[in-house]
């Protein structure tokens, strides 16, 4: 696999229940992060995708079972893609936003969508009792040597970093309670397993 090219802004047809596998890159077109879900459905905010326990998460090297469900947010506008996790998540965490860039869907053969975005290192993330916080500046300080981020591309994954930062921090919708009625319309949708396997926050 490598980097997709051409990709379409929003996924034109697509319908709840439908199969999306959520396909995260490297800036260097390196394979990341692959989850399967549901398409849930959308909002002013954007595309909802349901990722119930027991879904199996991957990247190059690493591989498990989804302990808890989750729900995955593709913005119609933004510079990120943010993860919800129900409290039953190993680590408490709440809120998981990767900065992002190149979001993009295509549709896969015979059916089904895969929504794409490009990895940018910085992360937002939220536990239950404690502040938000910005994780991996130091591996985007880094990568955007290695990497060779272009400077106007870095600044504006900062500006987007900053600006996700200080929404979480605040609950503004959607990093508020906006995902808890989606999180119903999965259940009800696709009931999750009852077995439990240890999990990696993305």
């Amino acid at each position: 696999m490598s980097l997709p090219g051409t990709l379409a802004g929003g996924p034109d047809g697509i319908a709840p229940g439908d199969l999306v596998v959520a396909r995260a890159w490297k800036y260097d077109g390196a394979a990341h992060w692959v989850v399967p879900g549901r398409y849930l459905g959308a909002d002013e905010h954007g595309h909802w995708v349901f990722q119930p326990r027991g879904s199996f998460v991957a990247r190059p090297g690493l591989g498990f079972m989804a302990a808890s469900d989750a729900v995955c947010l593709f913005p119609h506008a933004g510079s990120w893609v943010a993860t919800f996790y129900d409290d039953e998540h190993p680590d408490g965490c709440l809120v998981y936003v990767d900065i992002s860039t190149g979001l993009g869907w295509r549709p896969l053969r015979p059916a089904g969508w895969e929504a794409n975005s490009i990895d940018m290192d910085l992360d937002v993330v939220r536990f239950a009792g404690r502040p938000a916080f910005v994780d991996d500046e130091d591996e985007f300080a880094e990568h955007t040597v290695t990497k060779s981020y272009p400077a106007g591309l870095a600044a504006d994954m900062r500006a987007a970093c900053a600006s996700v930062h200080r929404a979480v921090s605040a609950g503004a919708a959607p990093f508020g309670g906006t995902a808890a009625g989606w999180f119903a319309a999965g259940r009800r949708a696709a009931p999750t397993t009852t077995e439990h396997h240890p999990e990696e926050t993305p």
